[in-house]
């Protein structure tokens, strides 16, 4: 799947607020420096240092975004997702640096008391001002990550929502030196390296994840499993791997469907679970389908009947117009009743046959024994990937398992009556 324009349209607004924030960032992070150098607040100056490490984690976010936009190429044709994740692990690696030597810093002036004769107007400005910006940065983040599933700038939303209680905590230490507190500015400077080295371990580990193709959403791959398993057609248990490219994630599904379907109808199937997935996740750049024929040894069957006597009841000759229906579990070639359904819709006058379908179809049927069918039933079964098989009108359920397991069973291939002698009972 490539990128459309509504999603490159997404990406654009991603990129576009992630640099907006970035440039608030900068102009912050100068303003904190430039005060913190000019009236001796080494806590600010720290927290300037804490707002760079910001910066670069922001701007590879809109960068990545930046190239997730571009087309693919002859030369790139998974496109330049990954580069995002290349960027942030540098991005992370300065950010350890970073934090190690504001924490070399924090360590120097813990046993330090610097004399402070007025109050530092300038410093708690900066710092309230701080805390303002990392709010509505934080909120303008979150919402656009919502919007366009960018996971990175849901990140950044989150160390952004961080910052305020940073910045808080920067004030307070601020306020708390003027009043010659000991250690508090060593303290808060210390607390301070540790949340940036946090970021950078978070950004570097991440990226490293990624780059080698780990699994970083479990929950995600177990829950695209068992929807996979329940579509229709679906036979076996699915296997899907998720791997992360940049904001996207690629998947890789196998499924498995049964020995007897068409090449063509298994490529629909693929086709199908490949749209389901697209369109129930967010962030899936492209689906890998892999179809293989089922290798368990279980089969559901469904046989109309005209009484219920076990695997001795007699075959019914209209699909439709059954009174009962038999459900079995081939297990290994031996059959087992799984349930008796009695036909609620005889009643009726048209489409019984379709009713019929709908209300057994919950059992993922494989193969329908019948004598006769109707055009609308018989397209309908196929459409969800049952095979029909012909059984003689009064012979019996053994019997015709029994010849399906010696494969001396014919198979029905086109409806046997037209539609405009199968409307009123589809069978």
């Amino acid at each position: 799947m490539e990128v459309d324009r509504e999603t490159t349209r997404g990406l654009r607004r991603g990129q576009k607020t992630a640099f907006i924030a970035a440039g608030v960032t900068f102009l912050l992070a100068v303003a904190k420096g430039a005060i913190g150098h000019l009236f001796g607040s080494q806590i600010l100056i720290a927290d300037a240092f804490h707002s760079g490490a910001d910066i670069l984690a922001i701007f590879a976010s809109g960068f990545g975004l930046w190239l997730a936009s571009k087309k693919k190429s002859a030369r790139f044709p998974y496109g330049l997702f990954k580069a995002e994740t290349l960027v942030t692990l540098i991005v992370g690696i300065v950010i350890l640096w970073a934090g190690w030597e504001i924490l070399k810093g924090g360590y120097e002036k813990l046993f330090f008391l610097k004399e402070v004769q007025e109050f530092p107007f300038a410093p708690v400005s900066a710092s309230l001002a701080s805390i303002m910006a990392a709010f509505f940065i934080a909120r303008k983040e979150q919402e656009i990550g919502e919007a366009i599933g960018s996971q990175s700038l849901l990140a950044n939303a989150q160390e952004s929502f961080l910052d305020i209680f940073t910045s808080v905590v920067v004030l307070i230490g601020i306020l708390l030196a003027f009043f010659r507190i000991p250690y508090v500015e060593g303290i808060i400077i210390i607390l301070i390296s540790f949340l940036v080295v946090k970021l950078g371990v978070k950004n570097a580990w991440t990226a490293l994840l990624a780059l080698m193709d780990a699994n970083l959403d479990p929950e995600l791959q177990y829950e695209i499993e068992e929807k996979i398993n329940e579509l229709y057609g679906v036979k076996g248990k699915s296997e899907v791997k998720i791997r992360q490219s940049g904001p996207f994630k690629m998947v890789e599904c196998k499924i498995q469907t049964s020995p007897t379907l068409a090449l063509y109808r298994a490529h629909e199937l693929a086709h199908k679970t490949e749209n389901f997935i697209i369109k129930n996740y967010k962030n899936v750049e492209s689906v890998f389908m892999h179809v293989e024929p089922s290798r368990k040894q279980v089969v559901s069957a469904i046989i109309p009947v005209k009484d219920m006597n076990g695997l001795g009841s007699k075959v019914h000759g209209h699909f439709g117009r059954a009174p009962y229906y038999i459900i079995l579990k081939l297990t290994d070639g031996t059959p087992e009743i799984e349930d008796f359904y009695y036909n609620e819709f005889l009643h009726e006058t048209k489409h019984i046959g379709i009713k019929v379908i709908k209300a057994v179809i919950k059992y993922k049927l494989d193969v329908l024994f019948t004598s006769r069918i109707g055009e609308i039933s018989f397209y309908m079964l196929k459409e969800n990937f049952v095979d029909i098989y012909r059984a003689e009108e009064n012979s019996i359920v053994s019997d015709v398992i029994d010849k399906y397991l010696s494969k001396q069973i014919e198979k029905i291939t086109a409806p046997t009556h037209p539609l405009e002698k199968s409307q009123s009972a589809d069978g």
